[in-house]
This record gives structure tokens, C-alpha cells and sequence, in this order.
């Protein structure tokens, strides 16, 4: 695995255990999670999971593990049938994640709005 690939990998991982999306499925959250990786650009998940997330902050207590995940899966899927919409400014996403929303936002204020590429 090259550096970008682990760095991409590391940032998905940190807003996992952010907000401790695992809950008590750690294993089972991170054999599918690991999944999702291969098929989807790693900024693609990044930004399913800040949107689920924001999705689900109200309920109590937060979605988490399996359940939280499968709603991530179903944004992706989503995704992958129509441009990707997403009200999430990237200073939200820095907020949110403490990351640089640059690899996933670009330069811009405003998302991007393409279709779904899997990885190559």
C-alpha cells in the first residue's frame, strides 16, 4: 500500500473513532467498512459518512455499528445513480472531522457534483 492510500485509509479511520462509529461491532464494522473502501474513492466515504452522520445526530442514542454503516452504503448506492448532492460546506467538514476538506471538496466553497467513479 502506498503512503496517499494509507493516509487516505487513516482519515476514514479517524472519523470512525471520532465519533466511535463502530460501537460494540468493531470487527464486523470494519471487515464492511474495509469493503466499502475497495469499491468507492476513499473521499467518497469520507463525505457518506460526515453526511450520515449529520443524517442521524438527533436520534438517540447516535446510530452507530452495522446499522449507522448500512445507511452509509445506501448513500453510496445512491450516489452511484444520480450526482452526488450534498449540503455540507467544506468548513462544515473541517468542523465536523478536524480534516482538510480539500481532498474531498477540491479548492472550492462548493461541492462537487459528479458521478460515483469506482477506483481504478
Amino acid at each position: 500500500m502506498n503512503i496517499r492510500a494509507e493516509l487516505n485509509r487513516q482519515r476514514v479511520k479517524h472519523i470512525v473513532s471520532s465519533y466511535q462509529l463502530d460501537g460494540d461491532e468493531s470487527v464486523s464494522f470494519g471487515s464492511a467498512l474495509d469493503e466499502l473502501l475497495s469499491r468507492y474513492p476513499h473521499g467518497l466515504i469520507e463525505l457518506a459518512l460526515v453526511e450520515t452522520l449529520l443524517d442521524v445526530w438527533i436520534t438517540v442514542p447516535l446510530v452507530r455499528g452495522m446499522s449507522f454503516l448500512k445507511q452509509v452504503q445506501q448513500k453510496l448506492r445512491v450516489w452511484e445513480e444520480q450526482p452526488i448532492c450534498s449540503t455540507l460546506t467544506p468548513a462544515q467538514f473541517s468542523q465536523i472531522t478536524g480534516l482538510d476538506p480539500s481532498p474531498i471538496f477540491g479548492s472550492g466553497e462548493l461541492p462537487p457534483s459528479c458521478p460515483i467513479q469506482a477506483p481504478s
